[in-house]
């Protein structure tokens, strides 16, 4: 995934890949992959520590804004992914509401590996949601069939298309 992100990213000019669109409320695709990118980052920065809050993420403006710039970044994630303990037990903070108040927030028993398995698919998700803006703003900048297309369903299309 993260290989893939990337790869993407290398393709996006900085024009694209700032403007905010209106299919997204305003919003731009950098700004996606800066969400996706804080979710591992928050990962990869906390697991140690044994206790994982998504709510602290860092909205850096450079991530959504300069493409060659979050693809370094998710490029050096790849790079540390051989050094975290996928067995190694955690805590998530999970956030259930809009108030500021961290004692409502229970702690959910979790592992780095089902948190790595989290970050795959939220970034599945956010890339098929990037996919669709690409297609509606962006139709002549070519993006791969099977981008924000889960395993499960690729695998399913496969085996449709071989009966």
């Amino acid at each position: 995934m993260l290989r893939q992100l990337a790869e993407v990213l290398d393709q996006l000019p900085d024009d694209v890949y700032a403007r905010p669109l209106d299919v997204f409320n305003g919003s731009s695709i950098g700004q996606h992959f800066r969400h996706i990118y804080n979710f591992y980052e928050i990962l990869f920065r906390r697991w140690q520590d044994g206790l994982v809050d998504y709510a602290d993420r860092q909205r850096e403006t450079e991530v959504e804004t300069n493409a060659s710039f979050a693809a370094t970044l998710f490029r050096r994630l790849m790079e540390q992914l051989p050094g975290l303990e996928e067995e190694k037990n955690l805590k998530v903070l999970s956030d259930f509401s809009e108030s500021d108040t961290n004692d409502r927030r229970p702690l959910v028993d979790s592992s780095v590996g089902r948190e790595l398995a989290y970050a795959f698919d939220h970034a599945v998700h956010h890339l098929a949601i990037i996919k669709v803006g690409m297609k509606v703003a962006f139709p002549q900048i070519p993006l791969p069939e099977d981008l924000g297309v889960a395993p499960s369903t690729l695998r399913y299309l496969s085996n449709q298309s071989k009966n």
